[in-house]
């Protein structure tokens, strides 16, 4: 039977367990340069030493004006490549495996002077009006990404997410919502998203997965519900992708009505109808904090992998913890073994 702490290999990703530490924004660049800081070191090593098996560095954006906001991670220069090499040289050192998710925030770029977009749409009316890309622009982003995804290869990275979830740019194309262009990119829905999957591969070593993120649902009036988003998964697959991380919304008002549950697991349905529609492996996410239901989601073959993002927030060390509560092996470093219990059963 799986468990939580049972290894797991795709191609050459080989994890010593099934915790995934999810990308979390930090908004901790101190110079507004997307150069990693010590904040960012100290975040992500302090995971690796509390037996994360996979860390996935937040969303780290291809071009200045593709970022949230001017304080994010950025992977447009080769600048950038030094402190996110040191980030993860440190994390391999304690046994975890280590990606990050490549990204354009697109619409939602909150501190462009003028963001970009499929289609001239505002996310809200407290957000800027973008400007609609032309056909030409869309390949140069489509070049942009792979170069982002060419210089994360040179770091050291194990595994790339590209970000096609939460209302970001490869999300923006995809949805009907957001895209209402005429050219190829709007015939074709899935057509950006397709492109960037397949430049990315093109610079990857072999056996290196490619992970999509997505929204499985958008939860707003005239979105697209699970058997759209199956189908845009369906390409993707097609395209190159190799693992799905299953997540939602994002578009519209985050608080509008549909808004997604707050219970315990409520994105796992969608994770696992991705895994068994499309026969891929798929990462769950969503308030999956605690450890017995964690473990229950890859014992009962709901998912592959499990994401736990705020209980790893509060606690660096909760993969340790995990393995207490489960009487598991979690890895416990011998100079924190007076501090944790050998079982809790």
């Amino acid at each position: 039977m799986k468990d939580l702490f049972t290894p797991y290999e795709l191609q050459d990703l080989k994890l010593k367990n099934r915790v995934v530490m999810p990308p979390m924004c930090q908004y901790s660049v101190a110079n507004k340069d997307g150069i990693a800081t010590d904040w960012h070191y100290n975040h992500y090593v302090s995971r690796a030493v509390g037996g994360t098996g996979l860390i996935i560095m937040e969303m780290t954006d291809v071009d200045p004006d593709g970022r949230i906001t001017d304080y994010d991670l950025g992977i447009w220069s080769d600048d950038h490549i030094p402190a996110l090499a040191r980030i993860v040289e440190a994390c391999h050192s304690y046994g975890a495996k280590v990606g990050v998710q490549i990204a354009h925030a697109g619409r939602k770029a909150e501190d462009a002077p003028l963001p970009v977009a499929p289609s001239a749409i505002p996310f809200s009316a407290e957000y800027k009006t973008p400007r609609e890309l032309t056909t030409e622009e869309v390949k140069a982003m489509v070049q942009k990404f792979q170069a982002g995804v060419e210089r994360a290869v040179q770091a050291g990275f194990d595994v790339i997410e590209l970000h096609g979830a939460h209302g970001y740019l490869i999300h923006q194309f995809h949805s009907p919502l957001t895209n209402k262009r005429t050219d190829e990119y709007g015939k074709d829905l899935t057509r950006f998203g397709r492109e960037v999957i397949q430049a990315a591969k093109k610079v990857m070593p072999e056996g290196m997965p490619l992970i999509m993120r997505i929204s499985a649902q958008e939860y707003v009036e005239g979105g697209y519900g699970l058997r759209e988003s199956v189908e845009i998964g369906r390409a993707y697959k097609e395209a190159g992708a190799d693992i799905f991380h299953v997540s939602a919304g994002g578009e519209g008002a985050i608080a509008a009505e549909g808004k997604p549950g707050t219970h315990a697991a409520y994105q796992v349905p969608l994770a696992r109808a991705f895994k068994h529609e499309l026969n891929v492996p798929v990462i769950a996410v969503g308030r999956l904090d605690e450890a017995v239901l964690a473990n229950a989601v890859i014992g009962n073959d709901e998912a592959d992998l499990v994401a736990v993002g705020r209980g790893m927030l509060r606690n660096p060390y909760w993969t340790l913890e995990a393995g207490v509560q489960l009487g598991k092996d979690a890895g416990l470093p011998k100079q924190y073994e007076l501090g944790f219990p050998r079982s809790r059963r």
